[in-house]
């Protein structure tokens, strides 16, 4: 991809990036950590940021957090507009699709997504909205 990616401008999720390439996307032991590229809906500039993951079937699940703000995060708002992104698990980068969790969907996604993370808990607890629970797919 000739087009230059921008990473978070969060400082503490940049160091999560760089740990997560300088690593071979291993930066913390234990725990399923993707880093995902979305279209900036006001820029159209590509944004990274580093996630936590769940698997699904065939299916990567994340959870819009915030870490319990009461408002979504940047990505998550990126990806409405464009559902279009680019997903790298460990070394490898794929093209994929993202979407909302349906109302039917998302209460199982939502345990899968506590029990990768507990502290997800937490943050719906912390704030008014509701967290959204976002589904990858690839080939679609």
């Amino acid at each position: 991809m000739d087009e230059e990616i921008h990473d978070s401008p969060d400082e503490r999720v940049a160091g999560h990036i760089r740990r997560f390439l300088d690593t071979g996307g291993r930066p913390r032991p234990g725990m399923n950590d993707l880093l995902l590229t979305t279209r900036g809906r006001r820029t159209g500039r590509l944004r990274r940021t580093a996630l936590v993951y769940a698997r699904d079937g065939d299916r990567y699940v994340l959870a819009a957090s915030n870490a319990g703000a009461d408002a979504h995060p940047a990505w998550y708002l990126n990806l409405v507009d464009d559902p279009e992104v680019i997903v790298q698990i460990g070394t490898e980068t794929f093209t994929a699709s993202a979407r909302g969790a349906t109302p039917e969907e998302r209460p199982r996604l939502w345990r899968l997504m506590v029990t990768a993370m507990p502290s997800y808990r937490r943050y719906q607890e912390m704030t008014g909205r509701d967290i959204p629970v976002v589904i990858i797919e690839f080939g679609k």
